[in-house]
């Protein structure tokens, strides 16, 4: 598949420190209960670390006591891809960033309570987080 940004590996390793490359580049998982973005409460917009793409709002995070920040739908369905994954012996459902490829997680159908029934377990390395009322970089220093 073509993506929006596409950029060579040497292009990734040169712009991701080691984690994220791991992660965003080689889908590795982070340790569960490590991750920076875990906690975050603010309301805000969470984007792709490796190309900007905005990928799910604040008001759909959830606490679901996994270790990883959860969400129950990305802020656009085309915002994300999911593709089946069976590499450890099992069927799950990878969420990469439908703009440039990169692995955020995985998606399982046991967000129990939440508008979906989806859990958007994802890493937070693979995620920026944008405050509301944070300029942008066309706003900032203006």
């Amino acid at each position: 598949m073509s993506y929006q940004v596409e950029k060579s590996d040497e292009e990734w390793r040169r712009e991701l420190d080691p984690q994220a490359y791991q992660v965003l580049r080689q889908a590795a998982t982070e340790r569960p209960w490590t991750g920076e973005l875990l906690d975050e409460s603010r309301a805000g917009i969470y984007a792709c670390a490796a190309c900007g793409a905005e990928l799910f709002k604040s008001g759909t995070k959830f606490d679901s006591g996994c270790g990883w920040p959860s969400f129950y739908e990305s802020v656009d369905p085309e915002a994300v891809q999911l593709i089946e994954d069976d590499s450890l012996g099992m069927v799950r459902t990878e969420v990469r960033c439908a703009t440039c490829g990169s692995h955020l997680g995985h998606v399982f159908p046991d967000g129990f309570g939440t508008p979906t029934g989806d859990r958007y377990c994802m890493n937070s390395i693979s995620l920026d987080f944008k405050a509301e009322g944070t300029p942008t970089g066309d706003q900032a220093g203006a």
